[in-house]
C-alpha cells in the first residue's frame, strides 16, 4: 500500500512502459472510474460521462486520429523535444519526453483500454465565460481516475492531442452533440518495477506569498 504522498509523487505519465499485450480487467477500470466519481463537481452537477473503449476496431480508429494529430505536433516548433534548447540538462529531459510521445503516437490504438472522460452540457455549444469553472467540474475527476489507476498498478497518460480532430473522434464514439471530450487516457498495466518522483523546479522559484 502506498502512502498518499507516495501516490501523489510517483504517478507518472506512462508511454513506453504501457504493457500492450496484457489484458486489463474491465472491473479494474470500473473501480477507478467509481473512485473518480467522488471528485468535486461545481454545484454538485456531476455532468461527467466516461467512455471506456476496449473494442479493437474502436481503439484502432481513435489511435489513428491520435497518431495523425501527434505527428503534426511533433513536427511543430512547440514539440516537447524542441523546448528549452538553451538549457542542456533540461533539453536532454525534453528529448526523452519527445521520444516517448513519438513512441505512443504509433501505438495508441494498441493500448488495451482507452478512457475518454467527457463533459455533458445543456446544448451543443459550450457556455460563454468561466471556462475554468466549467472544466473544473470534470478535470479533478480525471486526475482522480489517474491516481486510482496508479494505486492498482495501472499506468496512464493524460493526452489531448486527438482533440485537434475532436469531431472525428466524436463520430467514432457516436457522441451526442452536447457531450464534449476532455482527454484520451490510455490505460494498461505497466512493465518494469515502479516509479519515482520526477525532477521539478525548486519550490522557491514558484511559490509567492501574499503578492507576486
Amino acid at each position: 500500500m502506498m502512502t498518499p504522498e507516495e501516490l501523489l509523487t510517483t504517478t507518472r505519465t506512462v508511454r513506453k512502459r504501457l504493457d500492450l499485450e496484457r489484458p486489463v480487467p474491465l472491473d479494474l477500470v470500473k473501480h477507478c472510474v467509481q473512485v473518480a466519481l467522488q471528485a468535486p463537481s461545481g454545484s454538485n452537477t456531476q455532468r461527467w460521462q466516461w467512455l471506456v473503449v476496449t473494442d479493437a476496431g474502436q481503439r484502432a480508429a481513435l489511435g489513428e486520429i491520435y497518431r495523425r494529430a501527434c505527428h503534426e505536433y511533433l513536427d511543430s516548433p512547440n514539440a516537447a523535444a524542441k523546448l528549452f534548447a538553451d538549457d542542456p540538462a533540461r533539453a536532454r529531459a525534453q528529448q526523452r519526453v519527445g521520444d516517448s510521445i513519438a513512441y505512443l503516437a504509433d501505438r495508441m490504438g494498441d493500448v488495451p483500454v482507452l478512457v475518454v472522460p467527457c463533459l455533458e452540457t445543456a446544448s451543443s455549444e459550450l457556455p460563454a465565460g468561466n471556462q475554468a469553472g466549467l472544466w473544473a467540474s470534470l478535470l479533478p475527476a480525471v486526475w482522480s481516475y489517474v491516481l486510482a489507476a496508479r494505486s492498482v498498478t495501472l499506468g496512464t497518460a493524460w493526452t489531448t492531442l486527438h482533440l485537434k480532430y475532436e469531431q472525428e473522434a466524436a463520430e467514432v464514439l457516436e457522441l451526442p452533440k452536447n457531450v464534449h471530450q476532455a482527454a484520451l487516457i490510455p490505460t494498461a498495466f505497466y512493465t518494469g518495477e515502479t516509479f519515482k518522483p520526477a525532477a521539478r523546479q525548486p519550490l522557491e522559484e514558484v511559490l509567492h506569498l501574499d503578492r507576486w
